[in-house]
C-alpha cells in the first residue's frame, strides 16, 4: 500500500496544470506593422485563432500546432511586465480592416500519462487594434478606445491601481502592458460598435496612447468618439486632443467617468503610473511642479479639470445604481432643452425621461456645478466647465463616501447631476456623461439611437 500511495504521489507530481496566456508587443497596430506575440503555455503546442469584432465577428487568421513554452512570471510583473520573449511574429495584412481584433488561444492534452486521463483544454485571450492605413480615408470618424482603463483595472500579476482587488487587498501605482490581459471592450465599447456598423457608420479604431504617441493620425478626422469608461488619460493625450477641438476638430464622450485620472505613460507607452489619492508620494509632488502630478486631473495642485475638455466632471458627478447611491434609481435622463439640435426627431419635451428601461444612466456618470436660473440648470462655471457649455439633461449622481472623502476640497455628502451637455471652442464637444449610454444602443432604445445619430452625422461633416 505505502508503494501504491508513493506511485500516486509521483505520478501527481508530473501532471503539470495546463494554461496558456498571453501578451501582444503594442496596442495597436497599422496595416504593415509586425505584431510580436508574447507566449506561455505549459502545453507543447497551441492553436490561435484572430476575429475582427465588429457588427459581426469575423475570423481573419488561424493557425494550429505552434510549438508551446512556458516561461516564468517575474514577481513585478504587474508594474514591470512579464518579459517574456518573443513567440512568434504576424505581419499585419493590408486587407485587415481597423478594428478591435480578439486573439483566442486554446491548449489541450489528454491528461496524464498513467493517471488523470482526461481530455483537457486551456482557453486565453488577448486583443490588438488595427488602426487605418490612410486615416481618415474611408471616414470621418475615430474611436480611441480607452485601453488605459482596461490596464489601470487589471490585477493580472496581483495588482493594478486599485486596492479592493489587489494582493493582499494593496494598491498599485505602476501598471503595465506587457501582462495577460483581457480588457473591458465588451462592457462597453463592443455595443456601441455593432450598432454603429449595423447601421451603416464605418469607424476607425485607435488606442488611447496613439492619441499621445501618434496624434498625427488625428488630422484625418472630424469626429474622435469616446465610449463607456475612457477614466485615465495622458498629459499627452489631453494636450493634442484639445489642440485638434482649438483646431476646428469635433469630440463626442458618449462615456462616464471620463479623463478622471491623469496618467504619466512609461517605457514608450507600454506601462502607466497613477499615484491617485496617495499623490503626496508621487515623486513628481517633492518637485514642486504639479503638472504632470498622478492624481485627479480636477485635483487644485494639477488644476486643469477635465470640465475643460469634456465640459463635464467627476467632482460633480457620481454614481447612480451603482456603489450604494441611489439604487432605486430609474436610470434615466430629464430633458431640459428639447429644441436643440441634438434632440431632433425625437418628439421629446421638456421635463420629459428616456433612457430608463435600458438604464442609460448607470453605474459612474459626470456633472457640473450648477444653478436654476428661470427654472432651468445653467452651470456656475467655477469648476472648469466652458462659458458656453449648454446643460440638455440630468439626472441624480452621487459619490461613495469611501471614493470622496481623502480630497481635501469634498463637499462631503453633496449630490450632483449626471449632465449630458454641449458646448464649442473651435470644435464642438458632447457629453453623454455617462458610461452605460451604450447599454440603450444594445437595448434598441430609440430615443438614445437617435440622438447618437444627431450626433454622429452633425459632428462627422
Amino acid at each position: 500500500m505505502d508503494a501504491y500511495k508513493a506511485q500516486l504521489a509521483f505520478s501527481e507530481t508530473q501532471l503539470r496544470p495546463l494554461y496558456i496566456e498571453g501578451y501582444t508587443d503594442q496596442l495597436s497596430y497599422a496595416p504593415g506593422d509586425e505584431i510580436g506575440f508574447h507566449i506561455s503555455t505549459s502545453a507543447s503546442e497551441y492553436s490561435l485563432e484572430i476575429v475582427r469584432v465588429g457588427a459581426t465577428r469575423e475570423v481573419v487568421w488561424s493557425e494550429k500546432e505552434l510549438p508551446g513554452s512556458a516561461y516564468p512570471i517575474p514577481e513585478d510583473a504587474s508594474a514591470h511586465g512579464c518579459r517574456w520573449p518573443t513567440s512568434f511574429k504576424l505581419r499585419v495584412p493590408d486587407t485587415w480592416r481597423s478594428g478591435y481584433y480578439e486573439v483566442s488561444m486554446r491548449a489541450e492534452d489528454d491528461g496524464g500519462d498513467f493517471t488523470y486521463r482526461n481530455r483537457r483544454t486551456a482557453e486565453g485571450m488577448m486583443h490588438f487594434i488595427v488602426r487605418s492605413a490612410q486615416p481618415g480615408r474611408d471616414t470621418k470618424i475615430l474611436l480611441q478606445l480607452a485601453t488605459n482603463t482596461y490596464n489601470a483595472y487589471n490585477n493580472w500579476g496581483g495588482y493594478s491601481v486599485y486596492g479592493y482587488h489587489g494582493h493582499s487587498n494593496l494598491q498599485g501605482h505602476r501598471v503595465s502592458f506587457d501582462r495577460p490581459m483581457g480588457g473591458l471592450f465588451s462592457r462597453w465599447e463592443s455595443f456601441f460598435v455593432e450598432w454603429a456598423e449595423q447601421n451603416g457608420y464605418t469607424l476607425d479604431y485607435a488606442a488611447n496612447s496613439d492619441l499621445e504617441f501618434h496624434p498625427e493620425i488625428l488630422k484625418g478626422y472630424r469626429l474622435v468618439l469616446s465610449v463607456g469608461h475612457d477614466e485615465y488619460w495622458s498629459g499627452g493625450m489631453r494636450d493634442n486632443l484639445e489642440a485638434f477641438i482649438a483646431d476646428g476638430g469635433n469630440a463626442a464622450f458618449f462615456s462616464g467617468n471620463s479623463v478622471c485620472w491623469q496618467v504619466r505613460s512609461e517605457d514608450e507607452g507600454r506601462a502607466l503610473t497613477c499615484w491617485k489619492q496617495w499623490y503626496n508620494m508621487d515623486p513628481i509632488y517633492k518637485t514642486g511642479d504639479y503638472r504632470t502630478l498622478s492624481t485627479l486631473w480636477s485635483h487644485h495642485l494639477v488644476d486643469r479639470p477635465e470640465n475643460e475638455l469634456t465640459g463635464v466632471g467627476f467632482l460633480h458627478g457620481g454614481y447612480h445604481l451603482s456603489h450604494g447611491q441611489f439604487m432605486d434609481g430609474s436610470g434615466e435622463y430629464t430633458v431640459h432643452r428639447p429644441e436643440h439640435w441634438v434632440f431632433e426627431g425625437t418628439d421629446l419635451r421638456q421635463g420629459d425621461a428616456f433612457g430608463g428601461k435600458h438604464t442609460i444612466v448607470g453605474y459612474e456618470c459626470d456633472g457640473c456645478e450648477l444653478k436654476i436660473v428661470d427654472g432651468l440648470p445653467v452651470p456656475t462655471h467655477r469648476d472648469g466647465t466652458p462659458d458656453n457649455f449648454l446643460i440638455l439633461c440630468t439626472a441624480p449622481v452621487r459619490w461613495h463616501p469611501d471614493d470622496s472623502e481623502w480630497y481635501e476640497r469634498w463637499d462631503r455628502g453633496r449630490t450632483g447631476a449626471a449632465t449630458m451637455g454641449i458646448y464649442t471652442r473651435g470644435g464642438t464637444v458632447f457629453t453623454a456623461a455617462t458610461t452605460d449610454w451604450a447599454h440603450g444602443l444594445q437595448g434598441g432604445d430609440p430615443v438614445v439611437e437617435r440622438i447618437t445619430q444627431n450626433v454622429l452625422n452633425r459632428l462627422s461633416r
